[in-house]
Formats: structure tokens, C-alpha cells, sequence
């Protein structure tokens, strides 16, 4: 396996206490994996990209280990941690659109960090991998605001693998682009992967559509912990949780109308993190929950590669 986490727990401080955002996370990712992050806003899905790259300082590191190419990384540590970005571990980040320093044009900025990291700038192959994301060389000799928003992406995109990484953790890299260049941004990210510029990736998206399309498995995250994980087409075709499934029903179909099929929320809100309940968190929104559900529902495998959190699965 290329990544293990193991009860992973991260929790924010806030002035009311802490939020749980992580509450014993475990999964694994093969090489050449891509695994798709998937659910409702404050379930937690940024939060384990930032975690397994140490990004927020407003994190702590609660318990749980992250081995990654059999070693342990040292994520309480954000000093030594800074050893392990970029080449072991690296995060597209959120809006990495305003990612780039407007006062550097766009080469000079990829030869500061490469040399920060003791790493001299191959231009040949700087070049070569602004082609590879449909960028001509150009680019390189401009500043950030002379960029589109899709180009300022897909720039981010390549100085974020150019020390070909083995975990790469894309995280909400096409929310705020049209729907064309989310296919040109997905493309991309899967030839990343195909050349051997990242050996495994995390996309974190709410888009499971996209996902389905560049994923291998999908993980359903709720309330800083897994709810499903299984290969794509089985969250899709199949899904066993009934959060994964009323997420779901809560997408358009293509093809039909709304007078056929009215969507359908989720009722309820997630739980407060700051305390969240005994239990299965989803029971209070649940259609089909019981007694037994008061309990922490254990993580089983109900066929190879398919985990779900759930006593009634």
C-alpha cells in the first residue's frame, strides 16, 4: 500500500472548545490509486487532505498514525513535516487560483521554491509538463493576473508535482471553474498519474459526478468519519449506506425532468463537532435507524475493497 492512515484524529481550537473535524479515520491507498473524497460541507473531507500534509496551524493532532511508502510521517510536527512536502506529499490547494504570488512571474516563482527545496529548475521539463496541462511556454515569462482562472489552475497543478510526489491531494480543484475546464483540470490530474508524476492522489470534491469519472474508489465522509468506501461504480450503482444513498438522491439525473423526479434532501443538520453524539452520528437523520444505532456502528467489509459504517447494512 502507498498510504495507510490509522484512527486518525484531528481536532481545531476554537474559544468554545474543539471541534472533532477527525474522529479515527482509517483507510488505506494502493499505488496508482485515485481516491475520490465525497460529502456534505464540514464533513471533514479538507481536513484529512490538510492533516496528511500539515497546512493549518490551527490543527491538532489527536492520535492516529500516516505511513506513507512504509514510512510514518511526522504530522504533529509541522518542522519536520516541512521535509516531507513536495516531494513526498503534496496538496493542490482550495481557490489555488489565488495560490500565486501576483509580484513573481510564473518562472521565477517555480525556480524560488525548487531552490528552496535544494532542487535547480529543469526547464526542458518545466516546459514539458506546462504542454503536457495544454499551457504554452509562454506562461512562464508572465504574472499571475495576465493568467485565466482555468490557467492559473493548471499552473498550480504542475509546480504542485514537479518533484514527482508520491501522494498527491487535490482538494476542490474544479469548484469554481465552468464545466469544460473541469474536464480539461480531470484529464490532466489522470495523466499525472498515467506519466508516474504522483504514484497515488486524493481528489476532494462535492462533485461526485466528476468523481465517478476520475476515481477508482469513492470514500463518503460524515462528520469527520467514514461512512462508505468502495470502488466507484459500486457508491454509484450500489451504495449500502443510507447516507451515501440519500446523497445520491439529492443529485439531478441527466435526461430527467423535474416533474418526473423531484429531489429529494437530506433532512436535519449535521452534528455539532464541538460535541458530537454517542453513537452513529447520522442516526438523527436517518430513515431507518434503531436501538442498535446508539451504539458506534463498526467499519465492515461487505465484499472485497467495500467498507461501510453501518449496523442495518
Amino acid at each position: 500500500m502507498s498510504l495507510r492512515v490509522s484512527e486518525l484524529k484531528v481536532y481545531y481550537r476554537t474559544l468554545r472548545g474543539e471541534v472533532r473535524a477527525l474522529d479515527g479515520m482509517s483507510f488505506a491507498l494502493a499505488d496508482g490509486e485515485i481516491l475520490g473524497l465525497v460529502g456534505e460541507s464540514g464533513s471533514g473531507k479538507s481536513t484529512l487532505g490538510k492533516s496528511l500534509i500539515r497546512l493549518d496551524g490551527r490543527m491538532r493532532h489527536a492520535g492516529g498514525t500516516v505511513v506513507l511508502d512504509g514510512e510514518e510521517l511526522p504530522i504533529a510536527d509541522d518542522r519536520r513535516m516541512n521535509d516531507y512536502r513536495f516531494r513526498k506529499v503534496s496538496l493542490i490547494p482550495q481557490y489555488a487560483m489565488s495560490a500565486l504570488n501576483p509580484t513573481r512571474k510564473i518562472r521565477r516563482m517555480v525556480t524560488e521554491l525548487l531552490r528552496s527545496r535544494g532542487v535547480t529548475a529543469d526547464t526542458a521539463e518545466l516546459e514539458s509538463r506546462m504542454s503536457r496541462v495544454g499551457l504554452p511556454r509562454e506562461v512562464l515569462d508572465r504574472y499571475p493576473i495576465e493568467l485565466s482562472g482555468g490557467m492559473k489552475q493548471r499552473v498550480v497543478m504542475v509546480v504542485s508535482t514537479l518533484l514527482d510526489p508520491s501522494l498527491l491531494i487535490a482538494d476542490e480543484v474544479t469548484s469554481a471553474l465552468d464545466v469544460s475546464t473541469q474536464k480539461a483540470v480531470a484529464r490532466a490530474l489522470l495523466g499525472f498519474r498515467d506519466s508516474g508524476y504522483v504514484k497515488s492522489m486524493i481528489f476532494v470534491t462535492h462533485d461526485i459526478a466528476l468523481t465517478h469519472h476520475i476515481a477508482d474508489t469513492i470514500m463518503v465522509m460524515y462528520a469527520g468519519r467514514l461512512a462508505e468506501k468502495a470502488p466507484a461504480d459500486v457508491i454509484v450503482k450500489a451504495p449500502r449506506h443510507p447516507y451515501t444513498r440519500l446523497l445520491l438522491d439529492s443529485l439531478p439525473e441527466v435526461g430527467v425532468r423535474h416533474t418526473e423526479r423531484r429531489l429529494a434532501g437530506i433532512a436535519g443538520s449535521p452534528p455539532s463537532l464541538l460535541d458530537p453524539p454517542a453513537g452513529c452520528r447520522f442516526r438523527d437523520r436517518c430513515p431507518i435507524a434503531g436501538e442498535e444505532c446508539a451504539e458506534d456502528p463498526p467499519v465492515a467489509e461487505l465484499a472485497p475493497g467495500h467498507h461501510v459504517a453501518c449496523w442495518k447494512a
